[in-house]
């Protein structure tokens, strides 16, 4: 489809990144002075981007709309434009981030109000916004990779936030590093995009794709693959995601539902001509969502944080995304839609989050928590009901766009089909049983609390966003599969969609997780709501229970395969440097000072040392001459 320019109020689409990126600028550059409003101009910077996002999207009628901005790079054969693009899939990933954001926001008043470095938390928070929208509607990879590292640095200094305590400084250095890795596969990707096309816009490389080899079309997918598992938070660059809950909640609750952990999704769903294009590239994405997903849903089954078993279950999550978008044109609109309404349930979950750790002393293990429903009453409600939509509860979101995902998965007709389509099923089992074992442990059974701590329901300032994000939880599915279908919406991105030719009949794969959820939380209830939660946790416990708590030794591989090679490889060359480059560079200095201070010796000054050594000259060259003579 091509780009035409925009109209309207869409021509001022540039204001989406412009205003919370102002709102940063000043609460960082404005100082002390900033301190008493800082927060309500960080929170109206993003509520203004959502309502303009709000309009602009009305006007879109389905248009595929670019806005020229400035030129940004013209040397040699590279020409890069700065430009916009404003289409279905930008529009609904702008909404999503400014419209969450912005209840983020809003729940940060009250969340930091006793923080004293609030504004600048919240010029973070602005600055994290602004990098997400330029990464999301950039018309050109060069854009997205300035929005891609722009999240990456706001996400360091966001998780980094209370950098006093060691904690949170390495858990912030490890996402730092970590996505890292997958940024290099993304630059690495771009490269040969201009290396072999001479372009790194969106329309010259989609509509050039088929003038590519297979192999190189494959290894352009493999790497901007590795670049979304780095952000995203998918094996093998899954082991940060978990350790960012140690940033303030608001923080977990924007990384892991609308923003940072959506980036290699958008990735991916954007460069769909390419992943047409190359059925191996899409296979490994659908092998890497398949495993993610098992792996988060296996480590949130033992976690005793209550901010770590919504991280795994965040991993999770993302992990079914990835496994609709590796299905190709049939999973698209199933993975966006479950993006979509995982951005509303996992918001409201960590937000309620945060309101039980407000009334707990800061405190995130639920084996010191119990009976808090009585005390908490709209925070259990309204996590209650985000519990409910992720668990795939029939007719709440999560229960739409999962099962639509399942049954994306069996639609393949053959053995890989029904294979994800069981990984995809069991993985709803575990998330029904780490969920409710959560909520039980939280909000019901015997009070646990350490003395002294007191719980008490939030203030509205923070109560209010997790109402509205409750709502979505329960209305958010329905109304993007029956009432308005994304998939429609989305047609001028991806194309008229097939006619679907069910291998397992919708209403039976619902049935069959439902019932399998149904296990999950039965299961939970017997191990977890019938017997006493210890306060301390067992520590003769399974293998299983002991990998659980690991994230399947994650972290263990990671040091083993790469961390202390590299320290090792990098103490070798240290060594090498000081020993050998230096040495040698040393050792000649040292030669040359030694002969020239030997050299130094004969000049004594003598006027017969200077003769006598004129007269030994004169014999050997007269000598020489003798000798050349007679031969």
């Amino acid at each position: 489809m091509d780009t035409a320019p925009a109209d309207g109020l869409i021509t001022s689409a540039w204001l989406l990144i412009a205003l919370p990126l102002a709102g940063a600028a000043v609460l960082l550059l404005g100082g002390r002075r900033t301190d008493r409003w800082g927060h309500l101009l960080g929170t109206g910077t993003v509520v203004a981007a959502f309502l303009l996002g709000l309009l602009c999207t009305l006007q879109l009628d389905g248009r595929r709309l670019g806005v020229d901005l400035f030129t940004f790079i013209a040397t040699g054969s590279l020409d890069v434009q700065a430009g916009l693009l404003f289409d279905p899939l930008s529009a609904v990933f702008v909404l999503l981030i400014t419209g969450v954001g912005a209840l983020i926001h809003v729940y940060s008043i009250g969340y930091m109000a006793h923080d004293p470095r609030r504004r600048r938390f919240f010029a973070y928070l602005n600055l994290f916004v602004a990098a997400m929208l330029l990464l999301v509607l950039g018309d050109n990879f060069v854009a997205l990779y300035v929005g891609w590292e722009g999240v990456g640095l706001a996400s360091y200094l966001l998780i980094a936030f209370w950098h006093e305590r060691p904690s949170a400084a390495t858990a912030a250095k490890k996402a730092f590093i970590m996505n890292r890795v997958g940024d290099v596969g993304l630059a690495l990707a771009i490269f040969l995009m201009f290396a072999q096309l001479g372009t790194v816009s969106y329309d010259g490389v989609f509509g050039a794709v088929g003038t590519l080899a297979g192999g190189t079309v494959t290894a352009i997918g493999l790497l901007l693959l590795l670049g979304a598992c780095g952000k995203s938070g998918q094996f093998p660059l899954q082991a940060w995601l978990p350790d960012a809950m140690e940033g303030p909640t608001p923080v977990s609750a924007l990384i892991h539902a609308a923003t940072m952990v959506t980036a290699g999704v958008y990735l991916i769903a954007r460069c769909a001509p390419i992943y047409d294009a190359t059925p191996t590239a899409r296979a490994v994405v659908l092998a890497v969502g398949a495993i993610t997903l098992m792996i988060g849903a296996i480590a949130g089954c033992a976690q005793d944080d209550i901010k770590k078993v919504l991280a795994y279950s965040t991993v999770s999550q993302i992990g079914y995304m990835f496994l609709a978008v590796g299905l190709g044109p049939v999973g698209y609109v199933a993975g966006l839609a479950h993006l979509l309404t995982h951005g509303f349930f996992k918001a409201g979950l960590f937000l309620g989050a945060g309101s039980v750790m407000h009334a707990m002393n800061d405190d995130v293990d639920m084996r010191r928590f119990g009976g808090l429903a009585s005390r908490m009453k709209v925070t259990f409600v309204t996590f209650g009901l985000g519990y409910l939509a992720l668990i795939g509860f029939p007719f709440l979101s999560g229960f739409y766009t999962k099962d639509a995902i399942i049954e994306a998965a069996f639609d393949r007709g053959d053995g890989w089909g029904y294979l994800l389509g069981g990984i995809a099923i069991l993985a709803a089992g575990l998330t029904a049983f780490y969920m409710t074992r959560l909520m039980l442990m939280t909000f019901f059974g015997r009070p646990r609390w350490e003395p002294g701590v007191h719980p008490h329901e939030s203030p509205s300032v923070m109560t209010a966003p997790m109402v509205l994000l409750a709502v979505g939880s329960v209305l958010a599915g329905f109304l993007l599969v029956v009432a308005f279908p994304l998939e429609e919406w989305l047609t001028p991105v991806f194309g008229e969609p097939e006619a679907a030719e069910h291998v397992v009949a919708p209403l039976l794969v619902s049935v069959l997780v439902t019932v399998v959820m149904a296990l999950g939380v039965l299961t939970a209830w017997l191990f977890v709501g019938r017997r006493e939660v210890p306060v301390t946790a067992p520590v003769r416990v399974s293998p299983v229970t002991r990998a659980a708590r690991r994230a399947l030794y994650a972290d263990a591989v990671n040091e083993s395969l790469f961390m202390r090679p590299g320290q090792w490889l990098t103490r070798a060359l240290v060594f090498f440097d000081n020993r050998g480059v230096d040495g040698a560079v040393n050792g000649l200095a040292a030669t040359l000072g030694g002969s020239s201070s030997r050299l130094g010796r004969t000049q004594t000054g003598f006027v017969r040392s200077y003769a006598l050594s004129m007269l030994g000259g004169a014999v050997v060259v007269a000598g020489a001459l003798l000798a050349v003579t007679a031969g």
